[in-house]
């Protein structure tokens, strides 16, 4: 997608980079937490769908924290009164007099030192996967234990730019090496090992405690129940110490705000708007394609555990692979299988071909099917009658073998893909008797 236009705001001597996208009614800035980048943000489909939620009821600012991202790398910490200096000089470069200050884990307490400073600019907080203070203290026995807080900080920085901190940001993508890898790059952009480490000083000096009692804009406080880098008792500390705020627990394990299903911005979309959103549904035509491992348990058991996920890992990165070179869109993971879609029905069947080919090297087979139909859109997910006649026909695929519907069949007439007939089908819960072929090429570019 076109990443929107990237604008410089001046704070001092350190240019700080920003965007404005959406034109709705109100302000909302969105304050980051330790590390961030504005171009990655568009670049991950997952980061930059959160944003166009936000962005479809909002005004949105987005900025880079000074010392990372885009913005200027600085030399010493800086101070919380330069960090709120640097949410002031991008709002008034981007014309925003009074804006909802939404802050994301460690940009949390600056939005609220922020929001207590300067009630005339600041219409709403948000605060989300955040905190007060997230070391113990004497008089704070919620925090996380000083000695826990070095290790983490420490395996972090060991393993920084590789995508390990995935494991516990975004538990529920660890084993996708897609989001990994675009994950291990937003790091190494973003800042770099020393820059990070600086980042988890401030972080474990962080205590913005003292003011919650002199917070009195409307507040939303919104915590995933599981999420395993800032436990929900820190959530609820917030919200039992700033006056009049909402608390919603959620569940789920994830820190990020934008990885998991839509209940957060949900959550903030009612708190700001009084409204949630729609779900939008589109209609489309879409070629849906099954693929998943021939006797996958059996085989599990007779490599062992260990061997099974690197084949696994191994499948899925090729799926991947031929999913990017032919166009298809996934849509989901269920252990071995996968569900992807397409607005072509000829490289659809390229694309199961090539999967089909590919995982010999793997020592595996696989089955597919794929049948096109109008599809009901929503959000990344699709769904409808269309879907469900897919599984049926990838459910009567024999192993190694590439099957589809008439439908599909008909719709490549004369692009050089053979069929063999597989007979009628009656296909569970669809109504009708369905004639399957079965693709007898490799059915190559």
């Amino acid at each position: 997608m076109t990443i929107p236009e990237i604008r410089y705001a001046k704070s001092g001597d350190v240019h700080l980079a920003y965007q404005i996208v959406g034109d709705g009614p109100r302000d909302l800035v969105l304050v980051p937490g330790w590390v961030s980048h504005l171009e990655y943000e568009w670049e991950e489909p997952h980061f930059s769908r959160f944003l166009r939620r936000l962005a479809s009821f909002s005004r949105l600012i987005l900025l880079d924290r000074r010392g990372t991202g885009l913005s200027n790398r600085v030399a010493a910490l800086p101070s919380l009164e330069q960090r709120m200096d640097d949410v002031r000089a991008v709002m008034d470069a981007a014309g925003s007099a009074r804006a909802a200050i939404f802050g994301i884990s460690e940009g949390g307490p600056m939005a609220m030192v922020f929001g207590a400073t300067y009630p005339e600019r600041v219409s709403a907080l948000v605060l989300c996967a955040t905190f007060a203070r997230l070391t113990q203290a004497p008089d704070y026995p919620l925090g996380v234990p000083p000695e826990v807080f070095r290790a983490f900080s420490e395996r972090m920085r060991e393993s920084w730019g590789k995508g390990a901190t995935v494991e516990g940001f975004a538990p529920t993508l660890a084993g996708d090496p897609q989001f990994r890898e675009t994950w291990a790059r937003m790091e190494r952009s973003a800042v770099s090992p020393a820059g990070f480490q600086a980042l988890m000083r401030i972080v474990n000096e962080t205590d913005a405690r003292g003011i919650l009692s002199a917070i009195r804009v409307p507040t939303l406080v919104v915590h995933r129940s599981g999420d395993l880098i800032v436990r929900v008792n820190q959530a609820r500390y917030l919200a039992e110490h700033i006056a009049g705020a909402r608390f919603v627990e959620i569940p789920g394990t994830d820190h990020f705000p934008w990885v998991g299903d839509d209940a957060m911005v949900d959550e903030v979309e009612e708190f700001l708007t009084g409204a949630r959103h729609a779900a939008e549904t589109d209609r489309v035509l879409a070629t849906i394609l099954f693929s998943d491992i021939v006797a996958s348990t059996e085989h599990a058991a007779r490599i062992g555990d260990r061997r099974w996920g690197e084949v696994l890992e191994g499948y899925l990165s090729l799926v991947r692979r031929q999913l990017v070179q032919f166009r298809g869109r996934e849509v989901d993971t269920t252990g071995d299988g996968m569900l992807a879609s397409f607005d072509g029905p000829a490289r659809a069947i390229r694309c199961a071909s090539a999967i089909r080919a590919g995982v010999r090297s793997l020592g595996i087979e696989v089955r597919a099917g794929l049948h096109t139909g109008e599809c009901a859109i929503i959000g990344d997910k699709v769904g409808g009658i269309a879907v469900h006649i897919g599984a049926r026909v990838a459910a009567a695929a024999r192993p190694g073998e590439v099957l589809v519907s008439a439908t599909v069949k008909d719709l490549v007439a004369g692009s050089g893909i053979d069929f063999e007939p597989r007979g009628v089908h009656a296909l569970k819960g669809v109504p009708g008797e369905w004639s399957l072929y079965a693709v007898s090429s490799e059915a190559s570019p």
